[in-house]
């Protein structure tokens, strides 16, 4: 809950944190054995593994076998970004010459990134999941045991009404839909 809570203040201040960006640049060739197999792939099909492998060792990167390339006008298109990072390798099919391009945003764009599960996978969309469900029982228990003690303590209801009131008058009065 703590990096949910830390996360959010930064995605509410995103100018306060702004981190400097590394930029990774390269244009290479790739291999006429590894350009040709490259061509016969379909656009939105998984890259075979052992293609995958090739395609790693020449590039120079880590290429997932899960990667799905986007093929458009004789180029294929690979997002590897993920979590604070966007990465993209470009091949022109045709000529096999190829450029690889990686932004590392920095240690709080990873954290944000994170928080909203961005291009984080399926485990961390479990794992937030089962967060907001947690955060759920934890409210819905909170809510239990101010109506236990409620009884000992007047100001129970009057405060916990003032908790759900002032964010809906905020928002009628300064969130602009």
């Amino acid at each position: 809950m703590l990096l949910f809570a830390v996360t959010g203040f930064t995605l509410n201040h995103p100018a306060w944190f702004q981190a400097e960006r590394l930029s990774e640049l390269r244009e290479f060739e790739l291999s006429q054995s590894l350009a040709q197999p490259l061509m016969e792939i379909e656009s939105g099909t998984h890259i075979p593994p052992e293609l995958a492998r090739r395609l790693s060792s020449e590039a120079g990167t880590a290429i997932p076998a899960k990667a799905v390339p986007v093929i458009e006008y004789e180029e294929m298109i690979l997002d590897l970004g993920g979590p604070g990072v966007d990465a993209t390798l470009t091949v022109d099919l045709v000529t096999g010459e190829a450029f690889y391009e990686r932004i590392d945003n920095g240690v709080i764009a990873r954290l944000n990134d994170l928080h909203k599960g961005r291009d984080t996978g399926f485990v961390w969309g479990i794992l937030i999941d089962i967060t907001a469900i947690a955060c759920i029982i934890f409210c819905i228990s909170g809510l239990g045991l101010l109506a236990i003690n409620a009884k000992v303590r007047a100001s129970t209801w009057p405060l916990a009404t003032l908790g759900v009131i002032v964010p809906v008058i905020a928002y009628i009065l300064f969130v602009h839909v």
